[in-house]
């Protein structure tokens, strides 16, 4: 056992040996460590003697601009020296001090007046921050109005970002919409551990919904064009939040990132974002789920780098995002769920240069695309389920051809997707370098009647499933355009046999 152990231990520091570095690379660390820990003392004393440097650089300046305007007079003006007598001196000495002393006080008396703005910063702040935290729904419905006073009056990026912060946190912290209206401050629970009985007693923040309605009411108020402080550059995380009837309808939100990831969508009426603008760098609503009555994305306008809404769910009887745009390099709708009755596109427009709906479920009684146009450079359907009772994208148009000052749209990707039940492609027009439709399952009433197939390639081949579908040159194959493939006429089900010559 001895033995064991002392062999255990030589194999660790020999370990321990190997993982050291030796000769130039261990003075290398060394030589950095020494280096960072001596430029972090430097930042240090340069902090606390900013005072001095402004100082000296109100005096230099002051001085500066003495001598330049000395320079400019005596060549620019052509006057001449004389020789100063000793009052003289005495005057231009006074002056000097003069100026530089007014330079001096004015920057002390700037720093004093920073100082004091932080320091009625920290009080007025922390004294929100208490309120929100009290127990009483009165005490923290005045304290949603006073960070919100705080926000408004220290315009700084930087303190508003601080205010908006605390908002968002308290929409963040555990929340059950059954207990919102309750007037309770504690709920017992009473189970069995190890045959004994055992109750546990949790606080409750007692009518927290109207405290949670404010502040998503404040906040709102805050992001429209008419409020009287504009809180639309900060950012907005509301991860993981539960808002009840949430209504933003007119905002703008053109912070660097507005965050939605995992938020539920509750209540009785809607969650409202109609005419709402996403113009920062980053909005996700991924892992969403809505299942309020109606989630209204209606004339919103996505223009961000990305827009992502992958893996969120659509349990709302009602989705709208008709006349809604989307620009930017990214919209994803990855792996997104449509499960209500009604979800809606109507007259949208996809702009941006890649749109996704890749893995989605379209599902329920109508699934709307009519009129949407889809322009950007690819266009991303793949093994995309549409399993709604009717999927109409009559009179879309899919796809952008090349025009002088735009490059068009590259690829349309419909492989390997489920078309199941009443899908209508009627009077819609599919357009660009290609449209891939390979692999697809078709299976129930599928039309392509009136469609214009002016896509350089059009591929409909080895489909998995071809059953019920119909183009305008069923009857005529020759009608069939030189574009559409595959050649012969119709595509054979990959289960199929191949018919013999």
């Amino acid at each position: 056992m001895t033995s064991t152990s002392a062999s255990y231990e030589s194999r660790c520091r020999a370990s321990h040996a190997a993982r050291q570095p030796t000769g130039c690379a261990a003075y290398r660390n060394r030589a950095t460590m020494q280096l960072m820990r001596w430029w972090g003392r430097l930042g240090r004393r340069l902090h606390r003697a900013a005072l001095l440097f402004a100082v000296l650089a109100a005096v230099l300046g002051g001085l500066a601009v003495a001598g330049l305007t000395w320079w400019l007079l005596w060549l620019g003006l052509g006057a001449e020296a004389e020789t100063p007598n000793q009052v003289d001196l005495t005057k231009i000495a006074l002056s000097v001090t003069a100026g530089v002393g007014g330079a001096v006080a004015l920057v002390v008396a700037y720093r004093r007046q920073r100082d004091l703005e932080r320091g009625r910063f920290a009080e007025l702040f922390g004294a929100a921050a208490r309120q929100l935290g009290d127990e009483d729904p009165a005490v923290r419905l005045a304290g949603v109005y006073a960070m919100a006073g705080v926000a408004d009056e220290f315009s700084a990026p930087v303190r508003r970002q601080q205010c908006v912060d605390v908002l968002c946190g308290y929409l963040r912290l555990p929340y059950e919409p059954d207990d919102g209206a309750n007037h309770l401050i504690s709920r017992a629970e009473t189970a069995q551990e190890s045959g004994r009985e055992i109750e546990r007693v949790y606080r409750v923040r007692h009518n927290d919904r109207e405290v949670r309605g404010t502040i998503v009411r404040v906040i709102a108020a805050h992001l429209r064009p008419y409020g009287e402080a504009s809180w639309s550059r900060c950012d907005f995380d509301f991860t993981g939040a539960v808002l009840e009837n949430a209504d933003f309808e007119a905002t703008e939100f053109a912070g660097r990132r507005t965050t939605f990831t995992g938020v539920r969508f509750v209540g009785d009426r809607s969650a409202d974002f109609n005419r709402a603008r996403f113009t920062g760098q980053h909005v996700t609503f991924r892992d969403a789920l809505f299942t309020v009555p109606i989630a209204h994305f209606g004339s919103a306008e996505f223009r961000t780098a990305r827009t992502t809404f992958d893996g969120a769910t659509f349990k709302s009887p009602q989705t709208r995002f008709d006349e809604a745009t989307f620009a930017g390099p990214r919209t994803g709708f990855i792996g997104t769920r449509f499960l209500g009755a009604r979800t809606s596109w109507r007259a949208a427009a996809f702009q941006a240069e890649r749109t996704s709906f890749a893995q989605a479920t379209l599902d329920g009684e109508h699934v709307s695309f009519e009129e949407a146009v889809f322009s950007g450079q690819h266009l991303a359907f793949t093994a995309t389920q549409l399993y709604a009772t009717t999927v109409s994208f009559e009179e879309a148009k899919l796809g952008a051809a090349p025009r002088l000052r735009g490059r068009g749209t590259r690829e349309i990707d419909f492989v390997g997707a489920e078309f199941h039940g009443a899908v209508s492609f009627a009077r819609s027009t599919i357009a660009g370098r290609a449209a891939d439709f390979r692999e697809g399952d078709f299976f129930g009433e599928i039309s392509f009647a009136a469609t214009r197939f002016t896509a350089g390639e059009t591929d409909f081949d080895r489909p998995k499933a071809w059953v019920g579908v119909r183009f305008d040159w069923d009857d005529n194959p020759t009608g069939k355009p030189t574009s559409v493939n595959p050649n012969p006429w119709p595509p054979v089900p990959e289960s199929a046999p191949t018919p013999s010559a």
